[in-house]
C-alpha cells in the first residue's frame, strides 16, 4: 500500500471555515482528518500539502516511520504550523490503517477503556453573544439571558458547561478578547475591575440557570498577564468552578496561579508535543492538561497523556471544531486512563452534520465512542462542495 495523493477541502461554517485533509492510497483506501486555519494558522493548507510531498509513495500503515520522516524534515522549526501539518497527515494515516484492518482507531492501541464519554457544552453563551447572526442561533445581549442559557444546558441532558469572560459594551453583552487584540485592554492586558465585577454577575446568572449540580468551567484564554489572572482567581473563588482555564507560556507563573487558586487550573491547549507539556507537569502547574489532538495528532497526544498520567494529571481534549474532530477526539479520550471530560461545541451552524457520513451520538450528556472502522465516519465531499468558502 502506498500514499498516492493528498488533497485539502474547505467548507463555510458561519464565522469559521471547516477544513479536511483527504489522503488517498494507490489501493483505493481513503483516510480523513480535520484541521483549522482559524486559530492562528492561516496558510496551514499549503504547509500540509508541501509536507505531503515528502511522504507520497510511502506505506501509510507504517505510521511511526512516516511520522519520523515528517518530524525530521521540520526539526529546526518543530512546533507551530509544522506540528499542525504533521498532525493532520498522521491523523489521516490512522484512519487508513483502521479501515485497512477493519477496526476502529482505538483498537490499534489496545482498545477503548470506556464506551461513553461525559461531554461539556463548550462556549456556552459565548457564541450566542458574538456569533449569533452567522450561526443562525438565538442571540444573548443581557446578563439576565445567561440564566436561560444555563437552564438550556440541563434540558439537553448535559451536566457541565464552559463559558468565556464577557463584558458590557454600550449596554450590551460582548466577549472580552483583549488577548486576541479585538477588544479594549490590548496590548497591556492589565486587570480591569469592571470586567471582574461583570464576570461575577455572569457566573451567578449561569449558576442560577444550571443549578448546583452542573460543573461550570471558565476559559480566560490569553486575556491577562499573571497579575490579572491572580486577580481573576480571587474574584471567582466563591463560584465553585470545576476549573479555571487559562493560557500562559510560563510554567512557573501558572504554578504560582495554581497554588493561589485552591481550585483546579486547566491549561495546555496551545502547547505542542511532550517537550512543551513537560515543564508544566514538572512544575506542577496544571490540574487538567488540555490536549488538542488536531494540533498534536492522536499519536503524539497519547504520548502527552502518558506523560501527564505519570504526573497524576488528568487530560481533557481541546475540541471546538467539526464533527470529524469530535470523532477523532472521542477515540483519543476513550483510550487514555486519565481522561477528565470531553469538550464539544453545541451551538453551531445547522448544516454542521452534513459534512460527515455519521454524526456523533450523544445520550444523556455522553458521547458514544465510535466503533466503526477508522474514525467511524467519512467526509461527505458533496456536502462540503455545497458550502463553498467565500473569504
Amino acid at each position: 500500500m502506498k500514499i498516492a495523493r493528498l488533497e485539502v477541502l474547505h467548507a463555510a461554517s458561519g464565522w469559521r471555515v471547516t477544513s479536511f485533509l483527504k489522503v488517498e492510497t494507490a489501493c483505493g483506501i481513503v483516510g480523513w482528518s480535520e484541521f483549522s486555519e482559524d486559530v492562528g494558522t492561516r496558510g496551514l493548507s499549503a504547509t500540509i500539502l508541501r509536507l505531503g510531498e515528502l511522504v507520497t509513495g510511502l506505506d501509510p500503515r507504517r505510521i511511526e516511520w512516516v511520522t519520523a520522516v515528517l518530524n525530521t524534515s521540520v526539526i529546526p522549526a518543530w512546533s507551530g504550523m509544522n506540528q499542525h501539518a504533521v498532525a493532520a497527515i498522521v491523523n489521516a494515516l490512522l484512519d487508513i490503517k483502521g479501515k485497512d484492518l477493519g477496526v476502529p482507531v482505538h483498537a490499534l492501541f489496545g482498545g477503548a477503556l470506556r464506551d461513553r464519554l461525559p461531554v461539556y457544552w463548550s462556549h456556552c453563551a459565548t457564541y450566542r453573544v458574538r456569533y449569533a447572526d452567522s450561526l443562525g442561533i438565538p442571540a444573548i445581549t443581557t446578563i439576565d439571558q445567561l440564566q436561560e442559557a444555563g437552564a438550556e444546558v440541563v434540558r439537553h441532558g448535559f451536566r457541565a458547561l464552559k463559558t468565556n469572560v464577557m463584558m458590557m459594551d454600550n449596554g450590551t453583552l460582548a466577549n472580552y478578547r483583549a488577548g486576541f487584540g479585538s477588544t479594549p485592554g490590548y496590548p497591556e492586558l492589565n486587570p480591569q475591575p469592571e470586567i471582574l465585577l461583570n464576570l461575577d454577575r455572569q457566573l451567578t446568572a449561569l449558576r442560577e440557570g444550571a443549578g448546583p449540580e452542573v460543573q461550570i468551567m471558565l476559559d480566560a484564554n490569553f486575556n491577562f498577564r499573571s497579575e490579572g489572572y491572580l486577580q481573576l482567581i480571587r474574584a471567582v473563588r466563591t463560584h465553585g468552578l470545576a476549573w479555571l482555564e487559562l493560557d500562559c507560556y510560563d510554567p512557573a507563573a501558572v504554578a504560582l496561579m495554581r497554588r493561589e487558586a485552591g481550585f483546579p487550573i486547566a491549561t495546555g491547549e496551545s502547547l505542542y508535543g511532550r517537550r512543551s507539556f513537560r515543564p508544566f507537569l514538572e512544575n506542577y502547574a496544571m490540574d487538567v492538561a488540555i490536549v488538542d489532538v488536531l494540533w498534536n495528532g492522536v499519536l503524539e497526544g497519547l504520548k502527552i497523556a502518558s506523560l501527564a498520567d505519570a504526573h497524576d494529571v488528568s487530560v481533557a481534549p481541546h475540541n471546538f471544531y467539526g464533527h470529524l474532530a469530535d470523532h477523532i477526539s472521542a477515540h483519543f479520550a476513550a483510550m487514555i486512563p486519565n481522561f477528565r471530560i470531553m469538550e464539544m461545541d453545541i451551538d453551531d451552524v445547522p448544516w454542521k452534520g452534513e459534512f460527515v457520513t455519521h454524526q456523533p451520538v450523544i445520550e444523556d450528556g455522553h458521547l458514544l465512542v465510535p466503533s466503526r472502522p477508522g474514525w467511524g465516519t467519512d467526509v461527505d465531499e458533496k456536502a462540503v462542495a455545497r458550502h463553498p468558502v467565500d473569504r
